[in-house]
């Protein structure tokens, strides 16, 4: 052979591992979560309505390049039902951590708990996400020699994988500058040989950083899994939260579902903010006692259930009496039984039975309604808590409910909640955050609350509805008012409960202004306790 030339088989056998490599290098992954389209158009839509996350994301970045990878592996956690990690060997080294981190959370006792509530709910894995900003930030806060040693591994196997493509572009030009038998001029099959040995030495540059990598990772585990376990008790604690806040005020699930984002964190926003924040607890109470008042109503049976007894109102028949009507042989033993008023009935006492009109809360909002009573409870609170319970309860027997907010006789606000179509959440908040301060007068909204009772038995002759006046005040009423009141009330059948928060004695004393208008008055002292009025969700 030549000593100026080489043969060109002979490179390319001793470049062959290289030329392999060059040719098909291993894919390195930057995302940790598998993850199909409809899962990434999910994230990306979800990052670009929220600015909460964006902000998230520009503060990590100067902890660490890659936290918008970080977090959309942390969302797709939450978001997946059954989420799939990739195998650590197929990761970007810089992207170890995040591998690290979501192995972490999906093996930790809180995040299956989590997942409950946002897999397949891109809102609820977003605030999972920012529940967890500050364990994030900490986390990358304390595995800085991490990132930087994964830095360095990725840095290496990409100067490697380049060493590698060197060589196989190296091996081009070799094949370029062969002559017929194959010969290669000497410089250029020494260029070949440089190239194969500078991809050597990328290659064990690259292990050694693997390998510092692989320690520096080991050591941090402890700590990562430890963060992993307070973020998802985080993260679970926070989307609780937020699921019992939107419970408390009557939002369902789906009805949060089918809202768009930037609606949805509008709303979350509003509730958590300022009073409404305050009163959930309270209102939801209100509404678990209204809902068990509902399940011991009987329907068709007039007054409180207090057992059973004998008698010949089918009306009244306990369900076990009835169940005897489907055996033929035991027809004609229920017939006798009726005929001798030996049924067995449920009994009940001392409350009329439901309206079939609309219920309207009479709200004082007046100056005085903003004074706390026992465990800091406002009566605004306790009034709008228990008007909210009206609502529902007017809902669940498809009756129209009516909003009236008062103070002096120039302050009052309407809001109708027609009993055939949803309420809007908005509407329902806009009910229980508005407050007129001023003095009271009960003439202009107890007129009226008359007057749509009219308006509705004239138009869909409807009669016997309920209203509830709320207040923590006493005030007089004309003679020629109360005259033309009780003339309606008597034409429209319908009823007045009186509710008097902390008031005095006098007020609520026989023969004042409240006893002599309401056909069933009581007195609200301990602003905690919801049951004072447990009787009204039985008889409204």
């Amino acid at each position: 052979m030549d000593e100026e030339t080489e043969r060109l088989d002979a490179l390319t056998q001793q470049a062959g591992r290289w030329l392999a490599l060059s040719a098909s290098p291993a894919e390195r992954h930057t995302t940790a979560v598998v993850a199909g389209p409809y899962d990434r158009v999910a994230w990306r839509d979800v990052y670009a309505r929220s600015a909460a996350l964006r902000e998230l994301a520009a503060q990590l970045l100067t902890r660490h390049a890659h936290a918008p990878d970080l977090l959309a592996d942390v969302f797709l956690c939450a978001y997946q039902a059954a989420p799939r990690l990739r195998d650590s060997t197929v990761m970007a080294p810089s992207r170890l951590l995040h591998h690290q981190v979501v192995t972490a959370l999906t093996q930790s006792p809180g995040f299956a708990a989590l997942r409950r509530d946002t897999a397949g709910d891109a809102y609820a894995a977003a605030m999972a996400v920012l529940a967890q900003a500050s364990a994030l930030r900490g986390l990358l806060e304390r595995s800085r020699e991490v990132r930087e040693r994964t830095g360095r591994a990725d840095r290496a196997r990409q100067e490697a994988e380049a060493a590698a493509a060197a060589v196989g572009e190296a091996l081009r030009q070799a094949a370029e500058k062969a002559d017929g038998q194959g010969q290669v001029p000497a410089p250029v099959a020494a260029a070949v040989r440089r190239a194969v040995g500078a991809a050597e030495a990328a290659e064990d540059e690259a292990r050694r950083e693997d390998g510092a990598a692989a320690q520096a990772m080991a050591a941090a585990v402890p700590g990562i899994r430890s963060a992993a376990r307070n973020a998802a008790s985080a993260a679970a604690e926070g989307v609780r939260q937020e699921a019992a806040l939107m419970r408390a005020w009557g939002v369902d699930a789906g009805e949060t579902e089918r809202m768009p984002f930037e609606e949805r964190a509008r709303l979350a926003e509003r509730l958590r903010s300022g009073r409404l924040a305050r009163w959930a607890e309270l209102i939801g109470r209100f509404r678990q006692m209204a809902a068990g008042e509902r399940a011991r109503k009987v329907e068709h049976a007039t007054g409180e259930l207090v057992g059973v007894t004998l008698g010949d109102d089918l009306s009244r028949v306990i369900p076990s009496e009835l169940a005897v009507l489907g055996v033929p042989e035991l027809r004609a033993v229920f017939a006798a039984r009726y005929a001798a008023g030996e049924l067995m009935l449920y009994d009940s006492r001392g409350e009329q039975g439901t309206g079939r009109g609309a219920v309207i809360a009479c709200v004082d909002t007046s100056h005085s309604m903003y004074a706390e009573g026992p465990g800091g409870v406002t009566r605004e609170a306790w009034s709008k808590a228990c008007a909210l319970a009206l609502l529902d309860q007017a809902r669940h027997a498809g009756r129209d409910f009516v909003g009236i907010l008062f103070s002096a006789a120039d302050k009052l606000q309407v809001f109708r909640f027609p009993g055939d179509r949803p309420a809007r959440v908005t509407d329902v908040l806009d009910f229980a955050e508005t407050f007129l301060g001023g003095g009271t007068d009960f003439q202009r909204p107890l007129g009226t609350a008359a007057k749509i009772l009219e308006e509705e038995f004239d138009d869909a002759s409807r009669a016997r509805g309920d209203i509830v006046l709320i207040t923590d005040d006493a005030c007089e009423v004309s003679e020629t008012w109360t005259r033309l009141w009780n003339e309606i009330k008597r034409r429209l059948d319908f009823r007045l409960f009186g509710i008097a928060i902390a008031t005095p004695g006098t007020a609520t004393a026989s023969g004042s202004v409240l006893e002599s208008l309401c056909d069933n008055l009581r007195t609200v002292d301990d602003l905690t306790d919801v049951h004072t009025t447990a009787d009204l969700f039985r008889v409204i």
